[in-house]
């Protein structure tokens, strides 16, 4: 790959600005809440609890954090039902699923090498 075609993935004359705004979408879908986040979102619609037991070891502040990031980037729909007790789902927008589909086959990648990886 020449580095002029790197210019589609935040290149500039070979250097990766640090003014970039693929930075900070990059920090957002890559931290570890994010990614896990939106690979449970990505086989189906969730509530809160439910998202807390698939993606153990979330706390409540950080999962509540991470949720709003991918809201505010478009990435997560959370649809809240004015019930007693409230409701509140959270699916993938079209974004999201997009992502999505970009990010499993890394984390298929990462699942099928991780053992050798950190037994080195």
């Amino acid at each position: 790959m020449k580095v002029s075609d790197l210019s589609a993935h935040g290149f500039t004359a070979g250097i990766l600005p640090s003014n970039c705004p693929t930075r900070t979408v990059l920090d957002h879908v890559t931290s570890k809440w994010g990614v896990l986040v939106l690979v449970a979102l990505s086989q189906d619609t969730l509530r809160w609890g439910e998202l807390r037991r698939v993606v153990e070891g979330v706390s409540e502040k950080m999962l509540a954090q991470t949720l709003r990031v991918l809201e505010s980037d478009g990435f997560v729909h959370r649809d809240a039902q004015p019930t007693i007790p409230p409701r509140v789902d959270y699916s993938l927008t079209q974004r999201g699923r997009d992502l999505a589909e970009r990010l499993l086959p890394l984390m298929d990648w990462i699942a099928d090498n991780a053992d050798d990886i950190l037994a080195r």
